[in-house]
């Protein structure tokens, strides 16, 4: 990739060009009509990329200042969508990458000096940018960001294999343990340049290896997580604020809870992945949009109805697809395995889903990667799935038990069934659903390119895989325990351990196996604890004070307890485990409704057909 913007890309700017930016800018600026904004940025946008810039870059803004006043603002939302469709059709080097922090950044700049100067108002807002727009752009702003904290680990990796470190006391050289160094610091001079290429050739290292560290060794402040953070939460302080009533700063605040929300999931903060979404997921939030391009016209009187910040969400569904996705693993790794069966199941169970429309590219994917965390979940949790009523003396295990719709649980038993079977068989499975499934992690902190990397330390997914891992390690134990007590309403403990393979050949044995064996009954009961947060069934994800919070309850669809028994005569005690697994409630409401879809379907091709003969 060249650098967009340059001499060739300003050289000519064709008509077609500069109309779409005219109209883009008076769309938001001046008439802010969000279904002529969308018209332009999702059509002519698209139209325009295909035809003249496939293989392109845009203009500069410079060159096209002239069709929007100069405006700095416009120019800045400007060159990000236009970096952003570079950054999509080519291969990113390291100085495109370093380019793309200095978009966002002058962008962010822009706006939050546009808010905080008080410049908008709710009756003439500055500017209007569409709520997918908006989303688009902090979506982007994160993936970058992502894709640069694993290129400058990969580079790390790199250098170390090449002998290759960053001197710290030699003026920034890059030094070789083979011997040879070369000079990191920018210097137009030819002769300097053949100096460096000869330093590149007595350090016999891949000379692009040697030019990105050197880039990356001048840029050390580019993607910084801290900075990164900063503009998340700068966006969510002005966007979330009761006295804002301007939409596009509550579309920034809104969306940027939602990225920061998939940041700290990548980063492995996963109670911080929550506490993101509290803005938009607690009730306490009295967020309200008024925006005419958002649907919530009301017929009866003409006027725009408020929307919730969930509603917004809603609007955009790679936001809610996101949010979703990215809190659905935050809850699996925390064990709320009922919040993450709600939060994955929800979305699955979408019609859009069902029919196959909404299984296309990217959201296929990751539709794919949320019925594999399911498979995980309900493998795990299987009282958490749904299919139980309460009875007196278990209501705590199954109070509240969230049902899958029998599409999801049958897209379940067909993708994954076999490997399910294995992991029920002793086998391995759980850890190559997770590395399908997860997101890609990264280390968000900058290397220290001075030292050599250590691989193991420096890859954070897989120090991701290994904690999901050494959780389930214990999992397989737990269920063939679970199965065996699903049999008995009551049994002595050392008959129970020796179904687990545990000897309890002698007298003494068996009372060695009851100790032993006492400790895993009381951990599965612990580790099957977990909090629960208490939402309506239509809701995403949690109508409590925030979606971290909830209160204690159990994900086992069995309840036991240990009673101590001692025989008089013989002078012995044995213990007891008493099971009361909650009454299986009969439920026929999802197959009717399977068969009124069906037959809707139906109609509707019936319908569609000819009848001529």
């Amino acid at each position: 990739m060249s650098n967009p913007g340059g001499d060739n890309a300003d050289a000519c700017v064709p008509q077609a060009l500069t109309d779409f930016v005219f109209d883009l800018y008076d769309s938001v600026t001046s008439s802010q009509i969000p279904e002529e904004q969308r018209t332009f940025y999702k059509t002519t946008f698209a139209d325009l990329c295909a035809k003249y810039f496939s293989t392109s870059p845009w203009p500069s803004p410079q060159a096209i200042a002239s069709e929007c006043n100069g405006d700095p603002l416009f120019l800045a939302l400007y060159r990000e969508v236009t970096h952003r469709h570079w950054h999509s059709v080519g291969r990113p080097t390291i100085r495109d990458r370093i380019e793309g922090w200095h978009v966002y950044k002058e962008l962010f700049d822009e706006i939050l000096e546009d808010a905080e100067d008080g410049g908008s108002s709710a009756s003439r807002p500055n500017f209007y940018i569409l709520p997918e727009w908006t989303f688009d752009i902090l979506h982007e702003f994160v993936y970058q960001f992502q894709g640069f904290c694993q290129f400058r680990h990969s580079l790390h990796n790199s250098a170390t294999k090449h002998g290759l470190t960053l001197s710290s006391s030699n003026g920034g050289q890059i030094v070789s343990s083979k011997g040879g160094s070369a000079s990191t610091e920018k210097d137009a001079d030819k002769d300097d340049s053949n100096d460096a290429a000869t330093d590149n050739k007595k350090i016999n290292a891949p000379p692009h290896i040697v030019d990105n560290l050197t880039v990356v060794s001048q840029n050390r402040d580019a993607w910084a997580v801290e900075s990164v953070l900063y503009y998340l939460h700068r966006l969510i302080a002005i966007g979330t604020s009761p006295k804002c009533t301007v939409p596009a700063y509550q579309y920034l605040g809104i969306f940027a809870s939602v990225t920061l929300s998939r940041l700290e999931c990548l980063v492995g903060d996963y109670t911080g992945c929550l506490d993101a979404l509290s803005p938009i997921l607690s009730s306490s939030s009295a967020l309200q949009v008024m925006d005419e391009g958002l649907g919530g016209a009301d017929n009866n009187s003409g006027g725009v109805q408020p929307q919730s910040a969930i509603q917004v969400v809603k609007s955009v569904f790679a936001a809610r697809l996101s949010l979703a996705y990215h809190a659905g693993v935050s809850y699996l790794m925390l064990r709320r395995y009922k919040d993450a069966i709600r939060t994955l199941g929800e979305i699955c169970s979408l019609h859009g889903f069902k029919t196959g429309q909404l299984r296309k590219d990217q959201i296929g994917k990751i539709y794919d990667r949320m019925i594999a965390l399911l498979a995980i979940l309900t493998h795990i949790a299987p009282g958490a799935t749904g299919g139980t009523g309460t009875s007196s003396s278990s209501s705590s295990s199954s109070a509240g038990a969230v049902l899958l719709e029998d599409s999801v649980i049958r897209t379940i038993r067909d993708k994954h069934g076999s490997t399910l079977s294995k992991i029920d068989a002793g086998e391995e499975g759980y850890e190559d659903l997770f590395m399908f499934a997860c997101p890609k992690f990264v280390l968000p902190a900058i290397p220290d390119y001075s030292k050599p990397s250590t691989p193991q330390k420096d890859n954070a997914y897989k120090q991701q895989v290994t904690k999901f891992q050494n959780e389930m390690m214990s999992q397989h134990t737990t269920r063939k325990l679970r199965s065996y007590m699903k049999l008995y309403t009551s049994i002595d403990v050392t008959k129970l351990a020796s179904f687990n393979d545990t000897t309890t050949t002698t007298a003494a044995a068996k009372d060695e196996a009851e100790k032993q064996f006492l400790p895993t009954l009381i951990a599965y009961k612990h580790k099957m604890k977990q909090l629960e947060c208490h939402s309506d069934e239509d809701e995403t994800a949690s109508s409590s004070s925030s979606p971290v919070d909830g209160k204690i309850g159990s994900a086992l669809d069995i309840h036991y307890y240990i009673t101590n028994n001692e025989d008089d005569t013989n002078k012995t005690s044995s213990s007891m485990v008493h099971v009361d697994e909650a009454e299986k409630q009969r439920r026929f409401e999802n197959f009717f409704m399977g068969q009124i879809s069906q037959n809707i379907d139906i109609l509707k091709d019936v319908e569609t057909m000819s009848t001529k003969v």
